[in-house]
């Protein structure tokens, strides 16, 4: 079975959206990306940190999805790492009210020996010497490599940022994100700046507005499905981050044509962890829903036109 490594925060989040509010829950990129990948048929590992105070019952979470957590470190009287977060009625923006690092400040990651030689490696959002430490670590080079990143970072930490991104195969960022780390308004122009500082690949996310995936010259655009009830964004990127690697993974093919189907993927998983609060839906969900819904998005995309000359 191939291995996907997964690197990214396991955290506590709080969320106040239209819809209701909730205390403290299961959160972060980790997390998120785990249990998206956990309906492809690889192995995966979380390397995180959190404290003494993440209970057994969000460790089974995962346990349950079969994720080996040897490299999830829990630090004695350490706190987890904690986001709160409002979104405005268009869920498209929101309000960081509240984040606190405790154990993720001084975060030194540490790759389980049997993931060293993972197929391929997720860097969640994390800050970009994190993401270097991990790619030192590995002792075979991966088939793929997947950047997550914000604009946090680029802010004020880009040059370590930059030089992650040369080390890298794939970036997902969403397009304010695009246009701020590339200087460019379009997201064409942007995405070949970007191709330029390292990736061969850019994805570049839009929320409700689908996905694009750009490749030396090529393009290929991913919609959103539509749907009935959006309760909470939170964690819909990371989603689709990893439905994206997990299939990569499970397929060992990274050519740009298996590349437009892991976009695909990663949209499918991103439409079910809006449907309610954190991860309760990712928890809950089936592989039967998960393929009934591709058949949504196969039926959405393909269509024969006739080209008159």
């Amino acid at each position: 079975m191939n291995k996907l490594l997964i690197v990214g925060t396991v955290a506590f989040d709080a969320i106040e959206t239209p819809f209701g509010k909730t205390d403290k829950i299961l959160g972060g990129a980790a997390t998120y990306i785990g249990l998206s990948a956990s309906f492809f048929d690889v192995e995966s590992a979380i390397v995180s940190v959190v404290g003494e105070d993440f209970p057994e019952e969000y460790v089974q979470v995962l346990k349950n999805k079969n994720i080996d957590l040897s490299g999830l470190e829990v630090v004695k009287g350490g706190k987890t790492f904690f986001w709160s977060g409002r979104y405005h009625n268009d869920l498209n923006s929101r309000d960081t009210l509240d984040t606190q690092l405790n154990t993720l400040a001084d975060f030194q990651p540490k790759v389980p020996e049997n993931f060293k030689n993972a197929d391929v490696v997720m860097l969640g959002n994390l800050h970009p010497l994190v993401q270097s430490s991990v790619l030192d670590q590995m002792t075979e080079t991966p088939k793929l490599v997947v950047l997550d990143t914000m604009n946090f970072w680029m802010d004020c930490a880009l040059p370590e940022l930059m030089e992650v991104i040369k080390r890298i195969d794939v970036i997902t960022i969403n397009d304010e994100e695009a246009r701020q780390l590339s200087g460019e308004y379009s997201l064409v122009k942007a995405a070949a700046k970007i191709q330029a500082m390292g990736p061969k690949y850019v994805v570049i996310k839009k929320g409700e507005h689908g996905a694009l995936l750009f490749h030396d010259k090529e393009v290929f655009f991913a919609p959103a499905l539509p749907l009935e009830e959006v309760f909470d964004p939170t964690g819909a990127g990371d989603t689709f981050a990893g439905g994206f690697s997990g299939f990569i993974a499970q397929s060992k093919n990274v050519s740009f044509d298996n590349l437009k189907n892991a976009v695909i993927f990663g949209s499918n998983m991103a439409s079910f962890c809006v449907e309610k609060f954190g991860t309760q839906r990712m928890e809950e969900l089936t592989k039967d829903e998960v393929s009934n819904r591709l058949q949504q998005f196969r039926a959405l995309t393909q269509f024969d036109i006739s080209l008159q000359s």
